[in-house]
């Protein structure tokens, strides 16, 4: 299996807007989590083996860092003319099989992902309550069949964020299988090489 990274966005980086149909029928932007202590996005899927690695863990830490103030979107940008399983309808279903109690978004055009610099899935990208990056890369050191997940990255980020500490000094990248992109649709920081899945 042949992993792709983050692109690591650089720290303060504003988060980009956007506005996307989540898996309930509405549309949810960005400026929606305005008053919030935070803002995480993940991008992510249904059918990806290192998303459904990390997906219950995701699912608790989402749950318990949204009581704490934290909002967390989920957005998904494959192509699902070639990846069935990540179709909307299915987003759905993964949603209240994982027990996800955060908008789970369809980027459909992928120019959310693209002005992310989001290259696999998961990629995580923590704002502060001003928009600003705070810390990008991995939830934590497991992989699938490696480890399991405790989000020890990431809740270390999450903790420092609502201290008001500074961001981690180490940020490690996300890896995961590349984003799906449409035909002709793919990134400059596309690297086919590091294709998977």
């Amino acid at each position: 299996m042949v992993r792709t990274a983050s692109t690591m966005m650089p720290l303060g980086t504003e988060a980009p807007p956007f506005s996307l149909p989540n898996i309930d029928g509405t549309t949810v932007s960005r400026d929606d989590f305005r008053g919030k202590k935070g803002l995480l996005v993940v991008f992510m899927c249904n059918h990806c083996p290192y998303v459904k690695h990390v997906a219950d863990e995701l699912a608790r830490l989402a749950d318990e860092y949204q009581a704490k103030g934290i909002a967390v979107v989920g957005i998904n940008s494959n192509d699902v003319a070639s990846y069935p399983d990540d179709s909307p309808e299915k987003m759905k279903e993964e949603a209240q099989q994982r027990g996800y109690h955060f908008p789970y978004l369809y980027d459909e055009t992928q120019e959310v992902a693209k002005a992310y610099g989001a290259a696999c899935t998961p990629d995580f990208f923590l704002f502060d309550d001003q928009f600003r990056l705070f810390y990008r890369g991995q939830m934590d050191d497991s992989r699938p069949g490696q480890g399991q997940p405790d989000g020890r990255d990431l809740r270390a980020a999450l903790d420092a964020l609502l201290h008001g500490e500074n961001p981690p000094e180490h940020q490690k990248p996300s890896l995961g299988c590349n984003i799906k992109w449409k035909p002709g649709n793919e990134p400059e920081y596309f690297n086919p090489a590091g294709s998977a899945n």
